[in-house]
This record gives C-alpha cells, sequence and structure tokens, in this order.
C-alpha cells in the first residue's frame, strides 16, 4: 500500500513550493482525468489544461504560470514532469523482497553474495558469481557462472544472463530478458554456415534499465557495451558489438545490428532498424520506424520513410517515387 504524505511533506522532498492546505493528504498519483480524492496528479502538457476545471486530484503539480487557471492545492515546479518522475520514487507499491536466499534456489559453487542479498525461488545462480550489496534476483532467473552484478542492481523473474556478464549499479532488467546470448555470427563455406563462436561478453554500466524481452548479445571478439544511464525498453535487439552511449534512450522494437557504435544522450524511437558497422554521433534523434543505412556524424533529429496515407494515395506516390531518379536526371540535363 502507497504511504500517505502531506502536500507540505511532498513539496520539501522535492524542494518546491506549494499554495493551499499543506496538511493535505497525498496517498497516490493519477492522470487530471481519472485522479480520485486523495491523488496527487500533474500537467506537463498545455493540451491538458481544458481538465484542471474538472480534475478530482487532491492536488497538481504545475508550473508557477499556470497557477492562476486553477483554485486547488498545488506543488509549484519549473519541471512538472520530472518532478512527477521522482514522486513515483515515493509512491511506489511494489512488494517487499526478503533478504536471503530462497531454499528452492540453486547456488554454485564459489559465490560470493554480499549483505542484503535476495534470491527468488528457484532462481539458478552459477559457479564464481558475485552478487554485491542489495542485489535482487527473481523468481526463476538464471544467471551463469561467472557473472559480477553491481549493488543494488534488480533481475526481475525469468530474465537470464549467461557466463561472464558484468552488470554495475542500481540496474533493473526486467523479466524475460536474455542477456549475453551468442550474436549472430555465421561464415558461408562450401557446406554451409559455420559457426563463429562468440568470445567477448556484455558489460553493462550503472543506472541501465533493460527491458522485457528484450536481448543483448554478447561480442563475437570484443564485449558488447551499455554504458552508464542508458534506457532500453521492452523487445529490443542489440546485437554483437554493440556500442552504447551514456545517457541513450531507446523505445521498444528497435533493432541495432552488430558492430554498431550509438553515442551519448540519443534516443532511438520506436521501431527503429540501424544497419550494423555506423556510427551514430552523440545527440541524434532517430524517430519511429526509421532505417538508418549510414552514419550520422551531427547532432540533431532524423527520420526516413514515408507517413501513413489511404492506400490509393500511396501506390501512386509510390510509382512516382521510383521515377524520382529519371526526374532529376531530366532536370538535370534541362539546367545544363
Amino acid at each position: 500500500m502507497s504511504p500517505t504524505l502531506t502536500l507540505a511533506e511532498l513539496a520539501a522532498w522535492l524542494d518546491a513550493d506549494f499554495e493551499g492546505d499543506g496538511d493535505c493528504p497525498l496517498s497516490g498519483l493519477g492522470t487530471l482525468q481519472s485522479a480520485l480524492p486523495g491523488q496527487l496528479s500533474f500537467i506537463a502538457n498545455p493540451v491538458y489544461r481544458k481538465y484542471l476545471a474538472s480534475t478530482r486530484a487532491s492536488a497538481v503539480i504545475m508550473t508557477p504560470d499556470l497557477a492562476a487557471e486553477y483554485p486547488g492545492n498545488k506543488l509549484l515546479t519549473a519541471n512538472p514532469y520530472e518532478a512527477y518522475a521522482r514522486l513515483t520514487e515515493r509512491f511506489d507499491d511494489r512488494p517487499a523482497v526478503p533478504t536471503g536466499c530462497h531454499p528452492t534456489a540453486v547456488i554454485g559453487d564459489g559465490c560470493q553474495l554480499a549483505e542484503g542479498v535476495s534470491i527468488g525461488p528457484q532462481a539458478t545462480i552459477g559457479r564464481q558469481v558475485v552478487l554485491a550489496e542489495g542485489v535482487e534476483i527473481g523468481a526463476g532467473a538464471s544467471i551463469g557462472d561467472g557473472c559480477h552484478i553491481g549493488a543494488g542492481t534488480r533481475i526481475a523473474a525469468r530474465a537470464v544472463l549467461y557466463h561472464d556478464i558484468r552488470v554495475g549499479e542500481r540496474c533493473v532488467i526486467h523479466s524475460g530478458a536474455v542477456i549475453g546470448a551468442d550474436g549472430f555470427g555465421f561464415a558461408l563455406t562450401a557446406d554451409g554456415w559455420l559457426k563463429i563462436h562468440q568470445l567477448g561478453s556484455v558489460v553493462i554500466g550503472s543506472d541501465v534499465e533493460i527491458g522485457a524481452g528484450t536481448t543483448v548479445d554478447r561480442g563475437a571478439l570484443d564485449d558488447t557495451r551499455i554504458a552508464d544511464g542508458v534506457k532500453i525498453d521492452n523487445q529490443v535487439q542489440i546485437a554483437h558489438n554493440v556500442s552504447i552511449g551514456r545517457n541513450t534512450a531507446i523505445a521498444g522494437q528497435a533493432g541495432i545490428a552488430g558492430s554498431t557504435t550509438v553515442g551519448e544522450n540519443c534516443t532511438i524511437a520506436g521501431g527503429v532498424g540501424i544497419v550494423g558497422h555506423l556510427t551514430i554521433a552523440d545527440g541524434v534523434h532517430v524517430t519511429a520506424m526509421s532505417l538508418v543505412t549510414h552514419s550520422l556524424h551531427k547532432p540533431g533529429s532524423y527520420s526516413s520513410g514515408t507517413p501513413l496515407a489511404p492506400t490509393r494515395e500511396w501506390r501512386r506516390n509510390a510509382v512516382r517515387f521510383k521515377q524520382l531518379n529519371e526526374l532529376a536526371t531530366r532536370l538535370k540535363k534541362l539546367d545544363e
């Protein structure tokens, strides 16, 4: 159950100002449309101003310039969305996990388990594994031989780490994620495809989150690397020897082919495909469903593809797209 905190307590925790009843009790969060009395809401996008008059929330987080539009209790901050994100920690109702090792878990020889480690039912921990203080291994998770997992990291139920994976501090790896499976490496021979054994590993920094069903392949020779602060959504494919820079965010169903380097502070939107052996600069933002086929050396926003249109219109445009080279050649001749 979420804790109950007063408006004044939350304002002090956020280092924000408040107006209204400082003793107003708040026990949860909700949208402007769905919040009930006793809950706190927020407005971060002006398009939702129309709901201020009808919201049932007991208090609203907003910027000071909107204060006059709402007569009720309010928390005032320059960045309401950041404040909302921080408050989700205070109202997190995820069940507490008991420390210790469940009797059905299997622990290999030579493991080092620090204070406060939690290992859930039917989890399997390989040999020579190091779990730092406060690490949580969920039910049915599998941690391969030689893995090192940093303090405060949570491996959710049925996530899988292959052998010799290194994970930093305060990471979250969600259920169904597979870290360190073989990269897609085969050599074509006269007798068919010959497997290239993947001899590298995966090195994950601190404060990284990896979504459910996501796969991060181990390197062929060098390691696949995920730097500090990277956030990866569900069902993303990170191929062997990829390197992802600090604080980059990758949305669901994106795929990055082998040996590509993505810089720091990038955003890769849902469904993006990035081919192999490319370099993506820091500060690049690739919009949804784009296909990246060449390196991007300058920061900025990049897009590809055509937007949805009625099928008849799309077919006509597709025909014209095929004629662009011919039209460009004719125009060049006319200019000459």
